[in-house]
Parts: structure tokens; sequence; C-alpha cells
């Protein structure tokens, strides 16, 4: 190829490659950056109708009288305050059970409630707003019990303690308390308090509200010994949506605005405290 031609196709690919970066610059400035949730008409499953699940059975405090529908019970009020703010009007009530909301895929829900703990493997398939209330845990045992007296966790490692099958409790006395004895598991509340009235257990393990209200409606003779200590991150609750809702960014804000103006908080003093002086077991 000669000098001349040589240059003249030198210039042409310079040209060409210039093209080609303007024409991609151009593309990607063209690109629109996706639209945030409009949470002023929020993306509900039904038109507005804020569906909302719950367990079947609810329980107290969460949920007075397992009708969700009432507005009483800590999770129903927080909830009803929710749809409040978000300015929606009607919420349906449904149930599901507790592992089967947990599972990937599809929801027939707008979000669910029943307690659910903010964890990274339950993350990588469902999505959670953030905490409306971060729990406690707390010792429950009869006034005669040697542990009523207890003061740390070492003064339980002896103890005979249980827990409900799958929650919390059940994982904070494994792996936190660690008893030498073998830890009683249960499948629901009431079978925790067949056991304690046999004696066949020293103490049970609760979140703080549940403890409360076993402790005054549920198990005659029984005291809450002490809350227990937090070991690590707290554990925080979240409503579960599934994986990639758009719907979690305003419930976000409406929770993040109930907190600001003290709701949570004056729900939780009404539906979760019961008074008293609790002390806090030491490490």
């Amino acid at each position: 190829m000669s000098s001349r031609l040589m240059k003249i196709a030198t210039v042409l690919i310079a040209l060409t490659l210039a093209a080609g970066c303007g024409g991609s610059s151009d593309e990607s400035a063209s690109t629109t950056a996706p639209k945030a949730t409009d949470c002023t008409n929020p993306p509900l499953k039904n038109d507005g109708v804020l569906t909302v699940a719950t367990g079947d059975p609810a329980f107290e405090p969460w949920v007075v009288d397992d009708d969700p529908t009432n507005g009483k019970g800590f999770e129903s009020a927080v909830v009803a305050a929710v749809a409040k703010q978000m300015g929606i009007t009607k919420v349906n009530w449904t149930r599901t059970g507790f592992d089967a909301a947990i599972a990937p895929g599809k929801k027939d829900f707008d979000f669910n409630v029943q307690q659910y703990s903010i964890t990274p493997e339950r993350k990588e398939v469902v999505d959670f707003s953030r905490s409306y209330y971060t729990v406690e845990q707390a010792l429950v045992a009869a006034k005669d019990n040697e542990i009523s007296k207890a003061r740390s966790l070492a003064d339980l490692k002896d103890a005979r303690l249980g827990a409900a099958l799958g929650s919390t409790s059940l994982d904070y006395i494994e792996n936190v308390i660690k008893p030498n004895t073998q830890v009683q598991v249960f499948d629901d509340n009431a079978a925790a308090k067949a056991a304690f009235d046999a004696g066949q257990v020293d103490g049970l393990v609760f979140d703080l509200p549940t403890a409360y209200y076993v402790t005054a409606v549920e198990i005659e003779n029984a005291d809450i010994v002490g809350v227990l200590p937090t070991v690590g991150d707290a554990e925080q609750l979240g409503f579960l949506f599934e994986k990639g809702s758009p719907l979690v960014s305003c419930v976000d804000n409406a929770l993040d605005a109930l907190d600001k103006d003290g709701t949570l908080a004056s729900l939780q003093t009404e539906w979760l405290a019961r008074g008293g002086d609790i002390p806090t077991l030491s490490e």
C-alpha cells in the first residue's frame, strides 16, 4: 500500500472509532434511570387494597383474640398505622404458615407480619422492611424454682430449659446459654405450658412481650426472671415481602414517619410493655 493510501486509511479508521465512541456516549446519556416507586399510588397486589398476611393462629400480644382486623395487638396496630400513613383505607388480612411465607417465589400478599427476624439467609429469597421492633429474650420460671434467683447466664448452665421449635428463643438457649442438659423443644406455647406445669423444665425462654403475656395469662405461679443479655447484633423484626417488591420503599417511608413522630414507641408501650422493673441478667 502506498504512503498516501496508508494515511487515508489511518484517517478513516480514526474517524470510524470516534464515531463509535460518540454513539456509545450518546446512547449512555439517553438511557433513563429506573423510576422511583410512586408511593402516592403504591404498587399493591390489588388496587386500593393492602393485603397483609399473618399466622394461623396469631398470638397475643401481637394480635388480640386471633383477629388482626380489630387493630388490637402490637402488629395489628402497627399495620393499621402503616396503612393510614400510606393513605390506604382498606386492609385485607389473610393467613399463611410461618415457613411457607419464607419460601422463595411470588406471594399473594403485599407483606407478611408474624414476628419475622431479619436475617441474611432469609434476605437471599425474600425482602424485608426496615425494623419495626427490636427483640429481647427473657427467661420465665416458677417462683419457687432455684433458677428464679439467677443473675447471670452462668447460673443457667445446669438448668432444664425449653423453647418453641424454630424460634430465636431456642437459638438463644442452644447457641448462647448452652446448658449442660438437653434443651426441651416444643411445637407451641401450649406444649411448653404443659411441660412447665408438669415440672419437666425449670424455665422457658420467650421474646419479652410473649413472656409478659404468658406470665400474666397462661402460666400460673410464674415470673419473668430477667431479660437475657443481647449477644452480637440485636434481633430485628421486619415485614416480609416477595423478593424485588417495589412496595418495600413505601412501607419503609411510612415506618420512618411513625418512628419519627413517636407512634411506634407509643404502640410498644401500649401492647408490649406491662410495667415493672425486670432485671437484665449478666453474661
